[in-house]
């Protein structure tokens, strides 16, 4: 038995001391990168990170940021496929000449509604639809995506993203991170962050981790005075299943586990007014620390007239069946009501549903 316990804590720590090993060239190579681009040369004068999303019974979450008429319009003709990003993916041109990056895998369905959600928390996201079905014309000799799209070029189950014209996109190395950015500290960044942990996405990785992919952008976009440069989250596909410390615990659209983690997303308050959070992810003292309840009670207050109808819209719209659709609303709706909870002194007690 001896022998046996000292064979499995050999094998534990040299499994560990790779993993560190693999992490700090990671971290070196991110900064390499970072160094060799320097920071990013924005043309704005405006820098923003939320914008009040207005009354909460205008924010149609079945349509999303594009709206009803900003839909992909068939018929689809095909560009170019991309090799890099965790997803298979492809390029094409619609019916109204707009480019759009067509993504299949596991993320297509978090990556529609949790964006959706977020826009509709007042965070800037990129326009994206989810077709159930379609036919994309001139498909030729695909790698990563030819088991998404048959011979007869139809396709099922994709999220299509908008590539919008005349906006400057500042990705990777020249992204942005948590705890360097204009907006640090505010309520309005810690509300990015919070809307982040409800939705269990814990694929938090910065322009830090440029060497895996940074997964925060910025977007310069023509004001009519010049440009505003919006500081946004480019990739929200690792949320609404488990948040976590390693791959082996961390999930992604699994209603179950993540109604059952859902009582652990508020874990208390300190002795310094800061909420504490049951949430881990690639970052996750960059997302937990430093949230004052009052930041807590400025997001609720944007959230709480969200209706459980206009979630469960997006929901579906999102590609979700009847189950996932009951279950994610009734989580979202208890997560978004134990935030309330922190100004009452039984924030603790069981979480009340509406």
């Amino acid at each position: 038995m001896p022998k046996l316990l000292l064979i499995t804590g050999s094998i534990f720590a040299g499994a560990v001391l790779v993993i560190w090993m693999v992490q700090a060239g990671w971290r070196i190579r991110s900064e390499i990168r970072r160094r060799a681009a320097g920071r990013p040369v924005l043309r704005s004068t405006t820098y923003l990170v939320w914008r009040h999303p207005g009354p909460a019974a205008t924010r149609d979450l079945a349509a999303g940021p594009g709206g009803g008429h900003g839909a992909p319009v068939p018929p689809f003709h095909f560009i170019e496929e991309h090799t890099s990003g965790s997803q298979p993916a492809i390029s094409i041109r619609d019916a109204r000449g707009r480019r759009w990056r067509v993504k299949w895998g596991q993320e297509v369905h978090t990556e529609v509604f949790a964006s959706r959600f977020a826009w509709a928390a007042g965070y800037f996201v990129e326009t994206n639809y989810f077709l159930p079905h379609g036919t994309i014309e001139g498909v030729d000799r695909l790698q990563r995506a030819r088991d998404y799209v048959d011979e007869h070029q139809r396709f099922s189950d994709a999220c299509f993203e908008l590539d919008e014209a005349g906006v400057i996109k500042h990705f990777d190395e020249k992204s942005w991170a948590w705890h360097d950015n204009p907006f640090a500290g505010s309520r309005e960044l810690n509300g990015l962050k919070i809307v982040m942990m409800l939705l269990s996405n814990w694929d938090n990785k910065d322009v830090r981790d440029v060497a895996r992919g940074s997964n925060t952008a910025i977007f310069e976009y023509p004001n009519g005075r010049g440009f505003e440069a919006r500081y946004l989250i480019i990739d929200w596909g690792a949320a609404l299943g488990t948040w976590g410390n390693n791959i082996l615990t961390r999930g992604r659209w699994d209603h179950e586990r993540y109604a059952a983690q859902t009582p652990e997303f508020v874990a208390g308050v300190d002795e310094n007014a800061c909420v504490q959070w049951g949430y881990k992810g690639q970052r996750t003292d960059d997302a937990v620390r430093g949230i004052a309840v009052d930041d807590v009670q400025w997001i609720y207050d944007v959230l709480r007239d969200l209706t459980n109808e206009q979630i469960a819209a997006g929901l579906r719209a999102s590609g979700a069946d009847e189950t996932e659709i009951a279950s994610f609303t009734a989580s979202i709706r208890a997560r978004i009501e134990q935030l309330n909870l922190l100004r009452h002194p039984a924030w603790s007690e069981a979480t009340p549903t509406r």
